[in-house]
């Protein structure tokens, strides 16, 4: 047993190690410690992405609900049972509290099978085909990505990002997907090399982009603005260089991009052929369907 002293001194250690911790903090951070809701920007961006915040949302209240009354059991018990002063006595040995066993167990399979349920649930909604009306093939590559529209037949081929410290247009050059206003679209994701993930961090979903394996994403953009992408796998030396936007547009908006990109010569679909090195300015993918 530790003396009173010694159990004095550290808890006086811990209090000194959490308060500098937290002073270390600021405001916000603090907060996202207690509560990590998910960024209002992510509100209703796409037709998923409530339902999304949703799921987190109570999923942290029911999280921290489950918590407090767990410490709160845990703190009574070491207030009430503490040894008292003059006690040299064990306190009465019990084997087996059914009521509480039965409590531990069930309660934590309603949670799990609870989670499990509305998760399988949204995930239905989100995996589920829609009747897609705009398609765009996607094409990871290090470290950058590409896009085919392939409805139009015509292509985007991105660079690396171009980063450097006290730059003021480091991302200007970043590859760009458009996509019209309440659209279904489906994305088809592939990769040339090694693994990488689409991530548009609004969106509030990602799925890997892998070699010799296609996957799909579902989802009506539902708010226009630009967004920020990047890759969510780690894919090598430049993977935090692996960035992108997604700009949600009006449908003239749309077609005006497209028929840029075909005046601009860039006419046909870029292939998932293995090769690497297709990140740098001016060099590109073979271009398949050309015409």
């Amino acid at each position: 047993m530790l003396s009173r002293r010694t159990f004095r001194a550290s808890l006086a250690g811990v209090a000194a190690s959490t308060t500098l911790f937290l002073t270390g903090c600021s405001q916000e951070d603090f907060g996202k410690a207690i509560w990590m809701p998910l960024p209002a920007s992510s509100s209703d961006v796409t037709n998923h992405t409530d339902a999304i915040t949703d799921l987190w949302n109570i999923s942290w209240a029911v999280l921290w609900a489950v918590g407090a009354i767990a410490w709160g059991l845990m703190f009574w018990a070491i207030i009430v049972y503490r040894r008292r002063k003059g006690d040299d006595h064990l306190p009465a040995q019990m084997r087996y509290n059914n009521p509480i066993e039965v409590l531990f167990t069930v309660v934590p399979l309603i949670l799990v099978i609870g989670f499990f349920a509305f998760t399988a649930r949204d995930m239905k909604a989100i995996e589920t085909p829609n009747n897609a009306e705009v398609k765009i093939e996607v094409i990871g590559k290090q470290w950058s990505w590409d896009f085919n529209y392939t409805q139009a037949n015509v292509y985007e081929s991105g660079i690396q990002s171009q980063y450097k410290a006290g730059k003021t247009d480091n991302f200007k050059d970043l590859p760009t997907l458009y996509l019209p206003v309440n659209k279904e679209v489906e994305i088809t994701l592939n990769s040339r090399d090694v693994d990488h993930s689409f991530w548009v961090i609004d969106f509030l979903y990602k799925k890997d982009a892998l070699p010799g394996k296609t996957n799909h994403i579902y989802f009506t953009p539902t708010k226009e603005g630009t967004y920020v992408g990047k890759c969510a796998e780690l894919c090598g030396e430049f993977h935090s260089m692996m960035l992108f936007n997604v700009k949600v547009v009006s449908q003239s908006d749309y077609e005006k991009h497209l028929a840029d990109l075909q005046a601009a010569g860039q006419v046909g679909q870029l292939s998932i052929d293995d090769s690497r090195n297709q990140n740098l300015p001016g060099v590109s993918a073979p271009v398949e369907n050309e015409g």
